[in-house]
């Protein structure tokens, strides 16, 4: 496959995953994406499934039992041009979620029973992707909005849709430490701004902003790429509204992933797992699998 060797060195770093659970504010779910991840690949049209499954077992700074078990497959659609604006590649991108199933239990935070919903979540559309290259260094930056379009109940702690829109912002860059690019460090950086939910016993609750930073240090060895990957998520500004408290979540997890390309099926394949430890937040691991096929 003409695509598949790029491919092996550039991942499409702008991704985002929606999950109801993965930060107790915003969409965005980190530890999508780790080796190579602020790098993007030639013009074309890309499809990017990421099958994931999260599970936590406690919610740290709140007592009782609590636990979350998310799984759900993202569907990505990434185009990039020839475009050129301000030297870099010129792509646009929408990421339709689809909950095999949440299953929520937060009695310390609702006093809910266990709760399940599945369905399509919160759509993404990012309008603007911009990739730069240079002899050994890959940047991007993009920008979007999480779309209120999934399915939300106030009174359901598992339902796949926020309940409000939120802002999205990325910017990232690799580094290649060799002339044939064996080695890598990539760092991925992404802003959200949350807007307010409108409906339900918590009209009018807004999540503070969020920063998260990804992560990935990779070698390759020819056919398959081996990396240690981690994340940082962190809440930059207090809750407001019904419900809100000062209590600012936080999670760090670190992992490791593997990546080879399936050249029969035409298919990038990466497999990642992560473990992380949080404060007032979900503390879980993150198994995830990602397929990268040009169209």
């Amino acid at each position: 496959m003409t695509k598949m060797k790029p491919l092996l060195k550039s991942m499409l770093g702008a991704v985002a995953l929606t999950s109801s659970f993965a930060w107790a504010g915003g969409h965005y779910a980190p530890g999508a994406e780790g080796v190579a991840a602020a790098s993007a690949p030639p013009p074309g049209t890309y499809y990017l499934g990421y099958l994931v499954n999260y599970k936590a077992n406690s919610l740290q700074g709140a007592p009782g039992n609590n636990s979350v078990k998310v799984t759900v497959l993202a569907n990505r659609f990434a185009w990039i041009s020839n475009t050129k604006v301000l030297g870099a590649d010129y792509g646009a991108e929408v990421i339709v979620p689809v909950y095999g199933e949440i299953k929520a239990s937060l009695t310390s935070v609702t006093g809910n029973p266990s709760n399940r919903d599945r369905g399509v979540g919160d759509v993404y559309v990012g309008p603007l992707i911009l990739s730069w290259h240079g002899s050994n260094w890959d940047a991007v930056g993009a920008a979007g909005v999480w779309v209120d379009s999934g399915h939300y109940d106030g009174t359901n702690d598992a339902s796949v849709g926020k309940g409000f829109k939120s802002n999205m912002y990325t910017f990232g860059g690799v580094y290649h430490f060799d002339d044939k690019k064996t080695w890598s460090l990539s760092v991925l950086n992404r802003y959200e701004t949350n807007g307010s939910i409108s409906s339900g016993p918590r009209s009018g609750y807004k999540a503070g902003d969020g920063f998260t930073t990804e992560w990935g240090v990779g070698k390759n060895f020819g056919g398959y790429t081996l990396g240690v990957v981690g994340y940082q998520q962190k809440q930059l500004s207090d809750d407001s509204g019904p419900t809100s408290t000062t209590n600012r979540a936080s999670k760090t997890g670190i992992g490791m992933e593997y990546s080879t390309p399936l050249q029969s099926l035409g298919v990038m394949m990466k497999a990642a797992y992560y473990t992380e430890s949080s404060t007032n937040d979900l503390k879980g691991n993150t198994l995830r699998f990602t397929f990268i096929k040009p169209l």
